[in-house]
Parts: structure tokens; sequence; C-alpha cells
């Protein structure tokens, strides 16, 4: 559960992917050629208009965790940053790639690795809750 990247506010052709109006249109083109017929004399909630894109809550379902993995931590007064290493690894070695993370930076908190992708931009919150949904299929139960 999260919110999602936001993009201000934005017309019909960004917000919705209208069709854009021919070149010599009159009063400009990215926008809805008919937004409905005279009677109703109200306009429905189906056709497309401007305003917000982005930054709206959304529920995401079948997220595999890959690896629940701890952060940096103080040993007889040292700092250990070894948390990827596996108990077959000869080298200490650090979940972050040289130079950390692109826009994020080095992980140096507890952290959880998921397969896939996930809502919003770098840093946002997420919830993680157990599915809501039984999984039957062997995939889901691996």
């Amino acid at each position: 559960i999260g919110v999602t990247k936001g993009h201000g506010f934005k017309g019909v052709t960004s917000r919705w992917h209208t069709k854009k109006l021919p070149r010599k249109t009159h009063k400009g083109l990215r926008k809805v050629a008919c937004i409905g017929a005279w009677h109703p004399s109200r306009i429905q909630y189906t056709v497309p208009r401007a305003g917000q894109k982005g930054y709206h809550h959304r529920t995401e379902i079948n997220k595999k965790i890959y690896r629940i993995g701890e952060g940096y931590k103080m040993k007889d007064g040292k700092l250990v940053k070894n948390n990827a290493a596996t108990d077959y690894d000869l080298a200490d070695k650090s979940i972050n790639p040289m130079g950390g993370f692109p826009h994020y930076g080095e992980v140096k908190q507890d952290f959880i690795m998921l397969k896939g992708c996930c809502i919003g931009p770098k840093k946002r919150v997420l919830t993680l809750r157990k599915s809501l949904l039984t999984h039957t299929k062997k995939r889901a139960l691996e």
C-alpha cells in the first residue's frame, strides 16, 4: 500500500492519453472534442477532464519478499558493514553498489528486498501486510 509518484495538475492529453486534435483546431488541440450530449445537461463522470495526475493511494498485491536484511551495526566498537554476505561467502560485502543507489545513497538501516517494482518515488514510505487473498498456486507458495 503506497502513494504513487506525483505529477501535479495535468491536461486531458497527458492525464487520460486522449487523442490530440488536428493542428488547425481553434482554441487549442490538447483537449477533448466533445464532453457530452446536450441532454442530460451534465457532464458524465466517465468523460476525461483535466486535473490531478499522480499522488494517488494505490494497493498492489502478490509482492514476493526475497530477503530481510539488517543494516550497519556496531560490534566491539567497530562499524560492521557485512549485510550482504551469506554463510558460504569468504569476503565481507555490503548490499550497496559502489557509490550507493542512484537518487538514494547508501542503505544503512534494516531493509527488505522485494521482487519487481513498488509504488512511488525513492524514499516514499510503504505499508506491507499479509495478502487478503488465499494463495493456492504452487508458484505463490514458494
